[in-house]
């Protein structure tokens, strides 16, 4: 009796010790990015793939090459309440006079939210919504453009960002 006991007892101390696998899933929602979409602006309702779209961040010197797509995911950042991007079409071009640069800055506010002990936290973005706040985005400095040089008209679909299956912004060229 002692030694059934004694297995029961090394065998509960035994499994105490095991602890949960802490794995984040990959199919766990976590930050999401904005996704921008573009459109032909003589048929707003057609998706238009945009050639050597570079994207470049704010106080950087290099940055992404996008081509022969319709739609990009740009990160906003964690620390602060706007992005800013310059959108450079025709990146590349050797002929400086074929390349158009257009700067995106995007206003929001940002929540924290906990998702699990294996994925820890993720941060979500409210695009500016309100009359009181900065506009969700600023074209070129001016807060009230919505046509630049290269981008004709942006319009903002989804002001929540809580997940990448949908579009948040269109700019149409």
């Amino acid at each position: 009796m002692k030694k059934i006991l004694l297995l029961i007892f090394v065998l509960t101390l035994s499994f105490s010790s095991c602890e949960k696998d802490d794995i984040c899933d990959a199919n766990t929602p976590t930050t999401p990015r904005l996704i921008i979409d573009f459109y032909d602006i003589t048929n707003p309702t057609i998706t238009k793939n945009v050639t050597n779209l570079g994207i470049v961040g704010d106080g950087l010197t290099t940055g992404i090459l996008f081509n022969g797509v319709h739609q990009i995911q740009v990160p906003l950042k964690l620390t602060d309440d706007k992005t800013k991007f310059s959108f450079v079409l025709n990146a590349g071009n050797t002929n400086p006079a074929l390349i158009y640069t257009d700067i995106l800055e995007f206003n929001y506010s940002r929540k924290t939210v906990f998702v699990s002990r294996a994925c820890g936290y993720k941060t979500l973005f409210d695009l500016n919504n309100d009359a009181a706040l900065p506009n969700p985005f600023v074209l070129n400095n001016n807060p009230l453009a919505t046509q630049g040089i290269w981008i004709q008209n942006i319009t903002v679909e989804k002001y929540n960002l809580e997940t990448e299956n949908e579009t948040h912004i269109k700019i149409y060229f």
